[in-house]
C-alpha cells in the first residue's frame, strides 16, 4: 500500500498507482526472476511522477523458459474500477536484442484508427510501454544480459469489466486498457473536485468582475491563450462539471459568460448533457449525425458519422458533403439553449468551440456581445 496523501479541501486522501505502474513493474519483477532464479517477494519502481514505489510480487511462477508474477492494483481513494485487480507480466528470453511488449488476456486489443495504439496492437498506452521497457531494461544492464525479452501483460477479469465501460465502443475489444501517464493515481472526490470550481469562481466574483470565462480544460485555455490572452485572467477550468459551474455563475450574479471548449467536449452540450465524463455520457457521435440528417445527411453518411471514433473524423465526413457550417450553426443554438435552461437565463451566455484540426468551428449569437462587455470591463478596470 502507498504511503502517500494529498489534502483536498481539507480532506486526507491516498495516493494510488496506475496498472501501467503494475504492469511495469510485474515485469521488472519477472525479468529478475528469470535472469536470476531466484524468487523476490518486492520490487522497486521508480514512477515518472518521482515517487518510487515498493510493490509486493504476488503469484510467482517460475520456470527454466519462463517468469510470471503479479502486482496488485491499490487506487488509494479513488473510485477506480480497476483497484484490486491483479496485474500479471510473463517474460522469456529471445534471441534478438530489444524488449517486445503484447498483451494477454483480459487486456483490450485496438480494433480501430484513431486511437493512440496502432490497430492489432495491445491497449498498452505509451506511458505504460516506456515503464515495462525501461524497468526490464534496468533489470538486463543489472545482470548483463544482452539478449531480449517478450513480455505479456495479462489482467484476469478486465474483460468482464471492460463491458462495463466505453471501450467496445472506442474499439478497444477483448479487455481494458493499461493506463496512466504519471503512474500515480491521485483521488479528488466528484463533491470536493465541484467545491473548487465553485471556490474559482467565487474568487472571480470577489474581484468585481461582472463577466467570466469557463473552460472544461487545457485544450480550451491553450485556445483561449492563443485567441486572447487576457480572457485568461477571468477564465475557470470547470473539468467535466459544467452544469455545477453554471449553477454557480447563476448564484453568484455574475452578468454574462463566455464558454470556450473543443467540440469533443462541447458536442456533449448540444444534447443537454452538463457532466461531460465519459463514463456519464457520449452520446457524441448520435448528437451529430442527428443534426446532419435534419440537413439532408443520407443513410451512408449517418452511418459513417454513427462509426466514428474522434469528432475530427466526423467534421471531416461533415466538411466533405458540405453539412459542416450548417450543424455547427445548429449545435451553437442548441449549446446555448440548454445553458440558458440550466441557469433560468439567469445570463447571456456566449459559446465558442474548436477543434486543432479545423480551427473555430462555431460561435453563438451572444459571442461579441460578452466578448465586448469583458473588453469594457478591463478598460474601466472592474
Amino acid at each position: 500500500m502507498l504511503d502517500e496523501y494529498i489534502y483536498k479541501n481539507n480532506q486526507k486522501m491516498r495516493l494510488g498507482y496506475t496498472t501501467g505502474s503494475c504492469a511495469a513493474a510485474a515485469a521488472k519483477a519477472a525479468a529478475q526472476m528469470l535472469l536470476t532464479g531466484k524468487q523476490v517477494s518486492y520490487t522497486e519502481l521508480m514512477t515518472p511522477k518521482g515517487i518510487k514505489l515498493t510493490l509486493e510480487v504476488l503469484d510467482v511462477q517460475i520456470s527454466r523458459e519462463e517468469v510470471s508474477c503479479a502486482i496488485e492494483k491499490d487506487a488509494g481513494d479513488d473510485p477506480d474500477v480497476t483497484n484490486g485487480l491483479k496485474i500479471y507480466a510473463t517474460v522469456h528470453k529471445k534471441q534478438e536484442p530489444g524488449i517486445h511488449i503484447d498483451g494477454g488476456e483480459g487486456v483490450g486489443r485496438v480494433t480501430r484508427e484513431g486511437l493512440e495504439q496502432p490497430v492489432g496492437s495491445a491497449a498498452i498506452n505509451s506511458v505504460p510501454r516506456e515503464m515495462i521497457q525501461k524497468g526490464v531494461e534496468e533489470i538486463c544492464r543489472r545482470f548483463d544480459y544482452q539478449g531480449g525479452m517478450w513480455v505479456v501483460i495479462s489482467i484476469p477479469g478486465g474483460d468482464e469489466i471492460a463491458s462495463k465501460t466505453f471501450n467496445p465502443r472506442l474499439g478497444i475489444e477483448g479487455g481494458i486498457s493499461v493506463l496512466g501517464t504519471s503512474g500515480i493515481v491521485e483521488p479528488m472526490s466528484e463533491s470536493a473536485l465541484i467545491e473548487t470550481i465553485r471556490v474559482d469562481i467565487r474568487m472571480q466574483h470577489s474581484k468585481g468582475y461582472g463577466y467570466l470565462v469557463l473552460a472544461p480544460g487545457n485544450y480550451g485555455l491553450d485556445f483561449l491563450k492563443e485567441y486572447d490572452p487576457k480572457l485568461l485572467e477571468r477564465c475557470v477550468k470547470y473539468s467535466n462539471f459544467l452544469g455545477e459551474a453554471i449553477d454557480a455563475v447563476a448564484e453568484y450574479g455574475f452578468q454574462g459568460v463566455l464558454l470556450a471548449g473543443h467540440i469533443g467536449k462541447l458536442v456533449k452540450l448540444a444534447g443537454g448533457i452538463m457532466n461531460t465524463h465519459s463514463r456519464n455520457a457520449d452520446a457524441r457521435m448520435e448528437i451529430l449525425a442527428a443534426h446532419g440528417a435534419v440537413l439532408g445527411a443520407d443513410q451512408d453518411t449517418a452511418k459513417a458519422l454513427m462509426n466514428c471514433i474522434t469528432t475530427d473524423e466526423a467534421l471531416d465526413i461533415l466538411k466533405a458533403t458540405g453539412l459542416l457550417e450548417g450543424v455547427m450553426n445548429r449545435l451553437m443554438e442548441r449549446m446555448e439553449f440548454y445553458v440558458n435552461h440550466r441557469s433560468g437565463s439567469a445570463f447571456p451566455c456566449g459559446v465558442i468551440t474548436f477543434s486543432q484540426k479545423h480551427g473555430i468551428l462555431g460561435k453563438s449569437a451572444h459571442v461579441e456581445e460578452i466578448l465586448d462587455c469583458i473588453k469594457k470591463e478591463a478598460d474601466y478596470g472592474t
